[in-house]
């Protein structure tokens, strides 16, 4: 299911400058802008809660209001504070409904692998894929059922069903997901204090030898 656009309506940014944005921000407002198809960059003002509850669900494509005008525009980039929890700002670039666009979509495995019985343990080692679709058909995720998953199995880009439409920018050999047995490994125990050495086991001497290398050492002072 592709994702709808989300309404949101926009203003003109005058000030300019970290702390004329640190004042949007303490006022509930985001700074961003809008550029591409060969029109003006434009600064523009945003209702940051609104924007991060679009972001949050997945939004890509934005219908954007601005001085009366609307707009389709994608969201080429996110910036996030040093923390990286808050949005601070975001860029938007025009784009037309015919247009094929690249984007980055999360991957969603549902189900319980039947592995699991067996001690199997799901491990996702991709979670987004970088996808080449129409503006219009960009998916909310690409969605995988791994219940019949036994242990061992493995699941690559290449066995993923992909919206119509809907191209992976990745090679398709790559692994998305495994399910392994997860093994404990026993940590060293180490030698207490005073420990006697280990005893060597060897040949047992045979009868007469332990009597004549005690008698070497009296040979060698002749």
């Amino acid at each position: 299911m592709a994702v709808q656009s989300a309404q949101v309506s926009a203003r003109p940014r005058k000030e300019l400058g970290t702390r004329a944005n640190r004042r949007l921000r303490e006022a509930g407002m985001l700074p961003g802008v809008v550029y591409g198809h060969k029109e003006a960059i434009v600064p523009v003002t945003l209702p940051k809660k609104e924007v991060v509850d679009h972001l949050t669900r997945g939004a890509h494509l934005f219908d954007l209001t601005l001085d009366g005008k609307n707009e389709k525009v994608l969201v080429k980039e996110v910036q996030y504070d040093h923390l990286g929890m808050e949005v601070i700002h975001v860029d938007f670039a025009r784009v037309s409904l015919d247009e094929k666009v690249k984007v980055t979509v999360p991957v969603e495995l549902k189900g319980e692998p039947k592995g699991a019985a067996d001690g199997g343990v799901l491990q996702q080692v991709i979670k987004e894929l970088e996808v080449e679709c129409l503006v219009t058909e960009i998916p909310e995720a690409i969605r995988h059922n791994v219940s019949e998953m036994a242990l061992n199995d493995v699941v690559h880009i290449r066995d993923l069903k992909l919206p119509a439409g809907v191209k992976v920018l990745l090679d398709g050999d790559l692994i998305v997901a495994t399910v392994k047995e997860i093994l404990e490994v026993a940590a060293p125990v180490a030698a207490e204090e005073g420990a006697a050495e280990p005893e060597v086991i060897g040949r047992k001497p045979a009868e007469g030898e332990e009597a004549a290398a005690g008698a070497a050492p009296a040979e060698e002072k002749k």
